[in-house]
């Protein structure tokens, strides 16, 4: 098909888009990483350079994998069917998907827009013919095929489209930075929650171990009471001390069944799914000897959260130069060509009529009542507010290591304590019975040593279960664990 289309022309424009888009800038402020200020050193280092059983160290940090750091199977096959099927990542990715579909949005207008298009249209026209003083008319039916395709391209000289695909760009990042963090959190809900299973377990059998004895010193108080040694008070005391251990039981089965409905909804799966396979009791696993922090500036590297937020003020700050370009010309080169023809079998013929057109045209918002100037503002006062959010993001960020490093140290701290108050109770216990039995000592004894055993021995588990909670806390705020499952959707 030949067009009277004189490509000449058509080339020089061409060099002149390309010059024009060559030498043109991007208008409004180009992003640099904030200065972040951060601590040489933790200070809640200090806390936990004593001789605990468990040290933290300055080493670099490796936390890839820290769930494996405690060497339980189980956890590890928790986590790894979360990571798999959790639905908070579910749409986490989703996200990321939209924010990639997005940039591609943005990035559509540096392209030429054509588009086809195809009539078809038929009319009557009328002729005049004079004879004997009469008009006659003699109808006509005519008929119009026509086939064309039209273009436009708004040339970017002043970098508006480009911003926006930076700031899309931008946008994406935050995506995925926001779904490493969804992901931090996943690990640790699924290590906190087994944690606290394992710890009402071991509370379960804590209970049920000094239930039994304290039912065997009812049955004690009830033969001596038989035998007239003793007052009904003590088997009255003895019995009530029994009933109130047993009384904490069905809380404890009740909190234990919530932590692994808690596990089966953060696996993407039904409740009561992991009922059967984590009904076992097991132990809670042991905290391992050293964990390395590193350095406080490791953590804006490192932190998903911080590096989500420093992504929001980059989209920010390239969302400036979105519109401040409306301030400028815009240029625009529209087009079009086609082919017309009265019959649709001659629409492709040499007699075909075509024609074709170019119109280059530029456009400048002379007055819009200020509209622009406001968006400017607006958008400034928005990219000072993602950086006000980065700052306490990094801010936060600090705080949640330095709490968690003091909470970890202190948590050991009283765990020894309670260790070592356990072992005394039990001492107690044994010396109070014999001293009672013997009738050197009142039944009051017995029972206040038996419920400080309980007492401690349950505060003791549940201090290993904080201690390890505290722990997970302490590797969530130093950022670990996304590393090892990272996503970056295809395409992306």
């Amino acid at each position: 098909m030949v067009f009277g289309f004189r490509f000449s022309v058509f080339g020089l424009w061409l060099a002149f888009i390309c010059l024009t888009v060559a030498l043109g800038c991007a208008v409004g402020p180009d992003y640099r990483s904030p200065e972040t200020k951060v601590p040489e050193q933790w200070d809640g280092q200090a806390v936990v350079t004593a001789d605990h059983p468990s040290k933290t160290t300055p080493e670099p940090v490796t936390l890839v994998e820290w769930w494996t750091a405690f060497n339980d199977p189980t956890l590890s096959a928790l986590v790894e069917m979360g990571v798999r099927a959790n639905l908070d990542l579910a749409q986490a990715e989703a996200r990321i998907r939209q924010a990639r579909a997005s940039r591609g949005v943005a990035g559509a207008p540096l392209l030429p827009q054509a588009t086809a298009s195809a009539l078809y249209q038929k009319s009557q026209g009328s002729s005049e013919a004079a004879g004997g003083g009469a008009i006659a008319t003699v109808g006509g039916i005519r008929e119009l095929f026509q086939v064309g395709l039209d273009a436009s391209w708004e040339i970017d000289i002043f970098g508006g489209t480009r911003r926006n695909i930076e700031a899309a760009t931008a946008d994406l990042k935050a995506a995925v930075e926001d779904r490493r963090d969804v992901l931090i959190i996943l690990l640790g809900d699924v290590a906190t929650n087994y944690f606290n299973l394992r710890g009402f377990q071991q509370q379960i059998v804590i209970a049920k171990k000094n239930l039994d004895t304290q039912k065997k010193t009812a049955r004690i108080t009830h033969k001596r009471f038989e035998a007239g040694f003793i007052g009904r008070l003590d088997v009255a005391n003895a019995d009530a001390q029994a009933a109130t251990t047993e009384a904490v039981i069905p809380i404890l089965e009740s909190q234990a069944r919530a932590a692994s409905y808690n596990l089966g909804v953060l696996l993407g799966r039904q409740p009561a799914v992991l009922e059967k396979d984590l009904a076992v009791t097991s132990p809670i696993p042991p905290t391992p000897p050293q964990i390395p922090v590193g350095l406080p500036s490791d953590l804006t590297r490192r932190r998903p959260d911080i590096r989500r937020a420093e992504a929001r003020l980059h989209a920010a700050t390239a969302r400036i130069g979105v519109a401040t370009a409306d301030l400028f010309p815009k240029f625009n080169i529209t087009g079009s060509l086609g082919v017309s023809a009265d019959d649709l079998t001659r629409i492709s013929t040499v007699s075909t009529s075509k024609f074709w057109s170019f119109s280059p045209s530029v456009t400048w918002p002379v007055f819009a009542g200020g509209r622009i100037r406001w968006n400017i503002k607006l958008q400034d006062a928005r990219q000072e507010e993602a950086l006000a959010l980065y700052e306490k993001t990094v801010l936060t960020a600090l705080k949640d290591v330095e709490t968690a490093l003091v909470a970890y140290a202190k948590e050991q701290e009283r765990r020894r304590s309670l260790t070592e108050a356990v072992a005394n109770n039990r001492r107690a216990v044994d010396l109070a019975m014999k001293l009672y039995l013997a009738g050197r000592t009142d039944f009051l004894n017995v029972l206040t040593a038996e419920r400080n055993l309980f007492v401690n021995e349950d505060a003791l588990v549940q201090s290993t279960r904080t201690l390890a909670t505290n722990l997970v806390a302490l590797y969530k705020a130093l950022g670990g664990g996304w590393e090892k499952t990272n996503y970056t959707p295809a395409g992306g």
